[in-house]
């Protein structure tokens, strides 16, 4: 058994709670470089330096357990989950790209990554991801009137 002053710190979890930080720093940059003021309360600032207060809690976190030697063992990497979703999200930016449309292009997303978490009912998730993906889209464009990528379906609606 190893004794605490001859355990080495985790490198790669360094690596990860330095990477945090510089996400934490760089929203902070970008929010400080932000022009707006509210005026009743709580305004558009507010929850980018939530998410830089959090991220730079977790950086402080993950350096003190990696120089601690607490984080856990990594498992290997698998390939293959990682390309079906780099994969999918490849082609969910090609058919909005292409006009496919966004309910089509969430639709193989969904699938994608499904099948990246072990999922093997392929038309099972096709479905499902085109229900959601026709739910998300009436949501955000006709409740909220923002704009989607429209594709064939999309003006249909």
């Amino acid at each position: 058994m190893e004794s605490p002053s001859s355990r080495r710190p985790d490198v790669a979890g360094l690596a990860i709670a330095f990477i945090l930080l510089a996400l934490a720093g760089l929203i902070w940059w970008d929010l400080s470089r932000l022009q707006l003021n509210a005026v009743y309360g709580v305004g558009p600032k507010a929850m980018p330096m939530v998410v830089a207060a959090g991220l730079g809690i977790l950086a402080i976190g993950n350096a003190i357990a990696a120089f601690r030697g607490d984080l856990p063992e990594r498992e290997s990497l698998q390939w293959q989950p990682i390309i079906l979703i780099i994969g999918g999200l490849a082609v969910m930016m090609g058919f909005i790209h292409f006009g496919v449309g966004f309910i089509l292009a969430t639709t193989v997303l969904f699938a994608a990554t499904a099948a990246a978490f072990g999922r093997r009912a392929f038309l099972v998730d096709l479905a499902i991801g085109f229900v959601l993906g026709l739910i998300i889209y009436v949501v955000f464009s006709k409740l909220l009137a923002l704009s989607l990528p429209m594709g064939p379906i999309e003006r249909l609606l």
